[in-house]
């Protein structure tokens, strides 16, 4: 897959099948398979992908939406489950590195989602997972926060990988904890993509961290969206573009897609050549830092609401400690989902 510490990139900007988190499933690994063909040593989705980002909170009043809340609730993913083996065996069998975005559903309370980006492997199984540290604006009333157990990167035979979710990027010190980690390859997650801002924040990390950037956003086809949501406008897009993109560490784009409301698999080949050239210019988080003056700390420990407070290591006692953990990732395909649409 690697030559000469050579890799291809993929960012799928497709639609997904809002509500329905199987189609939605099945959909993706097909979608998988076809950026495999391509080349790609590494794929990546956008925001919440599966199944569905919750624009229609920007669309409607609460009575038009409260059914929209439901079936956004009842269709989310569980880490893990059937659903992310699916994903994982389509990943196992393509021989591709996979990066999605899931609406996760708390398994103890089933009552929360957290804004989740799923790391999956080519050898079939669960690298880790990154909740989104803080929601955006209305998208507090439909998600949850994340911590800080899952704000590292994954070591892949081509590279160290990450990924944030959307305004995450804007936060500026979870992308700086992540280029500490060494990241080369970052996923931007994005909901649509387009925006001036999304795009510029994409780009300044690419440039800060001297890493390749996935800018991915879903695509947005009418017919793909469910009764529930029918009258609902999508907030329109206030910049022409472009859409998904992958950008160099020179912060230069290498490839974008011009239009948001078309299905595609955008391609662009990296190196490692390619990350240490800038990296040799500044290095933000090595040589061309001052960790005598300026340092940050990051909080690691899972957060949990039930703690046995006779254990030593105060042991959490939700299935977030499992994930936390780095020889954890084989024991994360076993548990079956929850009934659900």
């Amino acid at each position: 897959m690697t030559t000469n510490g050579e890799f291809t990139l993929a960012a799928i900007q497709a639609a997904p099948i809002y509500f329905n988190r199987s189609a939605s499933a099945e959909k993706a690994c097909q979608l998988i398979e076809e950026a495999a063909q391509k080349g790609a040593t590494l794929a990546a989705f956008g925001e919440s992908w599966l199944p569905g980002y919750p624009w229609w909170l920007w669309s409607g009043s609460e009575p038009e939406i409260r059914e929209a809340r439901i079936a956004y609730l009842d269709s989310g993913v569980e880490i893990p489950s059937a659903t992310t083996e699916r994903l994982c065996q389509a990943a196992g069998d393509a021989s591709i590195d996979v990066v999605v975005g899931v609406a996760e559903r708390d398994p103890n309370t089933l009552g929360t989602i957290y804004c989740t980006l799923l790391f999956i492997g080519r050898e079939g199984r669960i690298l880790g997972r990154h909740r989104k540290l803080k929601p955006t604006y209305l998208e507090r009333t439909v998600w949850g926060e994340g911590d800080g157990s899952s704000l590292r990167t994954y070591q892949r035979p081509y590279g160290r990988i990450s990924g944030l979710n959307c305004y995450e990027h804007l936060m500026m010190l979870p992308g700086y904890a992540l280029v500490a980690q060494g990241t080369q390859i970052h996923v931007a997650a994005w909901p649509f993509g387009g925006s001036s801002r999304g795009n510029l924040l994409s780009a300044a990390l690419a440039v800060q961290g001297c890493c390749y950037v996935i800018a991915v956003g879903a695509a947005w086809i009418v017919e793909t969206l469910p009764e529930e949501l029918a009258g609902l406008d999508r907030p329109e897009e206030t910049d022409p573009g472009p859409f998904s993109q992958i950008i160099d560490p020179w912060g230069t784009t290498l490839v974008s897609q011009a239009r948001t409301d078309e299905e595609a698999i955008i391609i662009a080949k990296g190196s490692q050549h390619g990350v240490m050239e800038p990296k040799l210019i500044a290095d933000i988080a090595g040589h061309y830092s001052r960790p005598d003056v300026l340092q940050l700390h990051i909080n690691q420990r899972p957060l949990a609401n039930l703690v046995d407070p006779e254990s030593l290591d105060q042991s959490v006692l939700t299935a977030d400690a499992a994930t936390a953990r780095d020889d954890s990732a084989d024991d994360l395909m076993q548990e079956p989902e929850h009934t659900g649409s």
